[in-house]
């Protein structure tokens, strides 16, 4: 059964210059269908907590320029749960404005804090995940981050480290948390793995409304303040103009500096159900099925002779047809073909523009 005072806080504002030609900043890869699939990430992402959340408990972060498209992707989800920030700010104002407008309406609220752009394979388990800690944050004054259990020496993602030696009495999935520790040279990536108490930082977290409010008030008094004087304006006519004067005010500062290398009660669920952030093109090939010659291949009408490592994403309903490549990116979108070698995406950026 679903708890009533579950919520899900999807963080949806990124601007997403990545997997151009399909995404563009009009339309990053959050309200896109990368995996060819018929739903876009966002779409993805709420359909995974069904049954775990109730609709009228979701809630996205988003800015205004995506609002409508926010709207457009999720009508299931009423409209006044979609809050407009005015500008960037990273994720602690994001994360406090929310979590403060969620207490105005449910003060024992529990919340999942989780990206709109992300992917899962095995859903089942990542739904166990999160009822256990949804458990967990309802009966303990803790802060709960997801941590992925690495299978690779990756430099493009921060680290948890955890103390594995003493796992929670009633929780014996959780654990306590050591440290964080930033992306990582290939060396010291290398080194994290080969022990067992490391894991990647998937930006999954999880906590009661009280606990992370508790947080803001103590390690980020100054954005604490901003939202706690809004209070009188949750839910009505003149948020809207209040947030839009007030939340510029806001230091420019991600919740990983802002709360979690400073809050003490911090632990860790270290767990497998096949995430990806999907950064890069290389890391969707990665989790698409592949042919017997290593092609990703996500489109209706595509063949491919003599091809091998490639990934070729074409959804319009055009007939593809590759011969002869070995590690390339070939996407079209909207009159737009993009022919790229994988290790030189780091490119396609500039190729856009």
């Amino acid at each position: 059964m679903m708890k009533k005072n579950n919520h899900l806080v999807i963080m949806a504002g990124g601007i997403g210059s990545r997997f151009w030609p399909m995404s563009t900043p009009e339309k990053p890869k959050q309200f896109v269908d990368v995996l060819g699939c018929g739903r876009s990430l966002i779409q993805l992402t709420i359909d995974r907590f069904k049954g775990i959340i109730p609709m009228e408990n979701i809630w996205v972060v988003t800015s205004e320029s995506y609002a409508s498209v926010v709207q457009e992707q999720l009508p299931e989800m009423p409209a006044s749960n979609i809050l407009r920030e005015p500008c960037r700010r990273n994720t602690a104002p994001c994360i406090a404005y929310v979590s403060w407008r969620i207490k105005s309406k449910d003060p024992k609220a529990n919340i999942v804090v989780t990206p709109s752009d992300h992917i899962v394979m095995d859903v089942p388990e990542f739904q166990r995940v999160i009822k256990q800690s949804l458990e967990f944050v309802d009966e303990n004054d803790a802060i709960l981050t997801l941590g992925m259990k690495p299978n690779r020496p990756e430099t493009g993602y921060g680290y948890i480290q955890v103390d594995m030696s003493s796992p929670c009495t009633r929780f014996r999935d959780i654990f306590r948390v050591d440290t964080f520790h930033e992306k990582p040279s290939l060396d010291k990536a290398e080194k994290y793995i080969a022990q067992n108490n490391f894991f990647w930082n998937a930006g999954i977290f999880v906590w009661n409304v009280n606990t992370i409010v508790n947080a803001f008030r103590i390690y980020a008094p100054e954005i604490s303040n901003i939202f706690e004087n809004i209070l009188p304006y949750y839910g009505t006519d003149r948020e809207q103009k209040i947030i839009n004067q007030e939340f510029p005010k806001c230091e420019n500062i991600s919740v990983d500096y802002a709360i979690m290398e400073n809050a003490e009660e911090i632990f860790c669920f270290p767990a497998s159900f096949g995430w990806s952030d999907l950064g890069t093109w290389g890391s969707l090939r990665e989790n698409t099925e592949h042919d017997k010659n290593g092609n990703s291949l996500i489109g209706n009408n595509i063949k491919v002779y003599d091809t091998q490592n490639c990934i070729v994403h074409a959804t319009d309903e055009r007939r593809v047809v590759v011969q002869g490549l070995n590690g390339y990116i070939v996407a079209e979108k909207d009159d737009v073909l993009l022919i790229c070698k994988l290790e030189n995406e780091q490119q396609i950026k500039q190729y856009s523009e």
